[in-house]
């Protein structure tokens, strides 16, 4: 077999060839659906390089024994010379062990593709709306926001290399209360840049020191026209300068961590636009909004106050949520899940599919926003696919104790703090080191230690070494050449098998929509690589560079150079840079 494609694919491709085979001998159904064939590697490596359940899923609509079909697929397997072994196991998987060639082979495609390596077309080009970040527009990013801008910012990169067309979103809440607070804190900075002493910073407004600078700006812009004007008079130009003030900062603090939206959507020009006015009438047009009045709060008594008011209310029990919910308030203000609700659908006229990256304080908010866009869908007539990852906060810690505020934000840290001493690319891959919706402790201090617990160090050492064994190399006079990769033995061919799981890791990673896994699997990559360096220890000629065997030589530092592409590719999948030396 010619193999043309990554190994994964090419023999997944062959599975199908002897299934279509089957087909024509009569042996499987002419309707017959590989849809749920699958190819891996088993869990134990002892049972050989790859596993799949074709005859389990198979074998009912043929009318047969799993182990039956089994064994005439293994029977047409048998002729393919880079299968030397076919197990049936259980109640029918297929076990089969591959030739050296054929992973040799593999090793020769990771050179050829190089920083393509791992890049799938399993997207098809569908877009993907990824919203993630969000924050209200009041002050500089903080840890709130840091783990929530890397998983999305990873997810977004990720579902582009499984060949997703990708919308990176930002959306501005910039139409609510909060607003109106930065501007009234603005507004006093103003006057201190004027040479007023404000004092201390009254309780309910923003007390960092951020926005000095936007009040000195105003100050010198305008003088002191504002200075004793009536709040309506400079209230709406005091929100409108802080808002666009505060994007600049938090533009600035995401490109320290190397992230960068395609689109800044405006909750205040959404409602301007009548998005929402919109978003009622097509509802209603489609029954899904009916004017009724609001149920009392469920577990408790309601308060003594409370009256049932008529409401719009937006059927969302019917699409799994536990009560209807109002998209306007009794002044006829929008609800946030009106405004939310508006904007989704906005979002769903230029995506094939959406994803929202929240917090997990937000966890009951999800239900009803699922309810909306499933409403959507069902208006349409298209499925809008939607999901919600939610993100658990990080602790912060320093030496094992809760690390101190920043001065400059006044009561939290800031990702341009955290970026300043431990570096970009320490923050990235320790935000992907967990799964989102487990807990996580930031420990300035362990993530920077030289050890095998630290995974940033670990994975980036791999790359270091590789690159520091290719300099001497090259002084001594080696060469990468994959002429002799025949002399290659079995530990190495174990790392081939590593490092050719990461175009499946992709994919797998890109349907499942966890970016996290590639920072596990590098992990894995990077511990394997580690332990064919150390066997170099003790033996002499396990080392990379052995100077008495010039072909072996050349054909390790050809797996070196393989190795440390997979790994820049997985890293830079993560938003993360290879380090050169360390």
């Amino acid at each position: 077999m010619t193999q043309t494609k990554t190994l994964y694919a090419a023999y997944a491709e062959l599975i199908e060839t002897v299934l279509t085979n089957l087909v024509a001998d009569g042996v499987l159904p002419t309707d017959t659906s590989f849809a749920n064939v699958t190819l891996e590697p088993p869990r134990d490596p002892a049972h050989g390089d790859l596993a799949t359940n074709a005859a389990m899923v198979l074998a009912k609509g043929a009318g047969t024994n799993p182990r039956v079909l089994a064994e005439a697929i293994t029977s047409k397997l048998a002729a393919y010379p880079t299968i030397i072994a076919t197990d049936i196991a259980g109640p029918g998987f297929i076990n089969l062990r591959l030739a050296p060639a054929a992973w040799i082979e593999e090793l020769r495609t990771m050179a050829a593709l190089g920083d393509q390596y791992g890049r799938s077309s399993i997207g098809a080009g569908a877009c993907v709306n990824v919203e993630y970040v969000s924050a209200n527009p009041t002050g500089p990013m903080h840890m709130g926001h840091c783990r929530g801008a890397v998983v999305g910012d990873a997810l977004a990169s990720l579902l582009e290399w499984a060949g997703h067309r990708v919308i990176r979103e930002y959306y501005i809440n910039d139409a609510g209360g909060q607003v109106d607070v930065l501007a009234r804190s603005v507004h006093l900075r103003y006057r201190e840049a004027l040479g007023e002493d404000i004092g201390a910073i009254p309780d309910g407004l923003y007390p960092g020191d951020y926005l000095k600078p936007v009040g000195a700006a105003l100050a010198k812009e305008f003088g002191g026209q504002y200075r004793a004007a009536p709040e309506a008079e400079w209230l709406p130009l005091f929100r409108k300068q802080a808002v666009a003030r505060m994007m600049d900062l938090i533009k600035s603090d995401l490109a320290m961590l190397g992230i960068h939206h395609d689109i800044f959507a405006s909750e205040a020009e959404l409602q301007a636009a009548g998005k929402p006015e919109a978003a009622e009438s097509w509802l209603r047009a489609h029954d899904l909004i009916y004017d009724g009045e609001l149920e009392a709060p469920k577990g408790k008594a309601p308060p003594e106050d409370w009256e049932p008011v008529e409401l719009p209310l937006f059927r969302s029990t019917k699409f799994g949520d536990d009560q209807d919910r109002p998209i306007r308030k009794s002044n006829g203000a929008w609800t946030y899940f009106g405004a939310d609700l508006a904007y989704h659908m906005q979002k769903a006229e230029t995506a094939d599919e959406l994803i929202d990256i929240w917090g997990a304080d937000h966890a009951g908010t999800v239900k009803r926003i699922k309810a909306a866009v499933a409403a959507l869908s069902e208006g349409e007539g298209r499925p809008i696919p939607f999901d919600v990852k939610l993100v658990q906060m990080v602790q912060l810690m320093r030496g094992g104790e809760p690390a101190k505020m920043s001065k400059r934000s006044g009561n939290f840290i800031t990702i341009a703090d955290m970026v300043d001493e431990v570096g970009k690319d320490v923050v990235r891959f320790t935000m992907l080191t967990r799964k989102p919706e487990a807990q996580m402790e930031f420990d300035f201090v362990k993530v920077v230690e030289a050890s095998k617990d630290n995974p940033v160090f670990y994975v980036q050492y791999a790359h270091a070494r590789i690159q520091s064994t290719l300099r001497k190399a090259a002084d001594a006079g080696f060469a990468p050449d994959p002429a002799a990769l025949a002399l290659l033995g079995d530990e190495e061919i174990a790392l081939i098998r590593r490092a050719a799981q990461f175009p499946r890791e992709i994919e797998a990673a890109a349907r499942a929509r966890e970016p996290h896994r590639i920072a596990f699997y590098l992990y894995d990559l990077a511990g394997d690589l580690h332990a064919f360096w150390n066997l170099g220890n003790d033996r002499v000629e396990k080392r990379f560079i052995v100077e008495q065997d010039a072909p072996l030589t050349a054909a390790r530092l050809f797996l070196g150079t393989a190795i440390g592409q997979v790994i820049r590719n997985g890293l830079g999948v993560l938003g993360v840079q290879a380090v050169e030396k360390m």
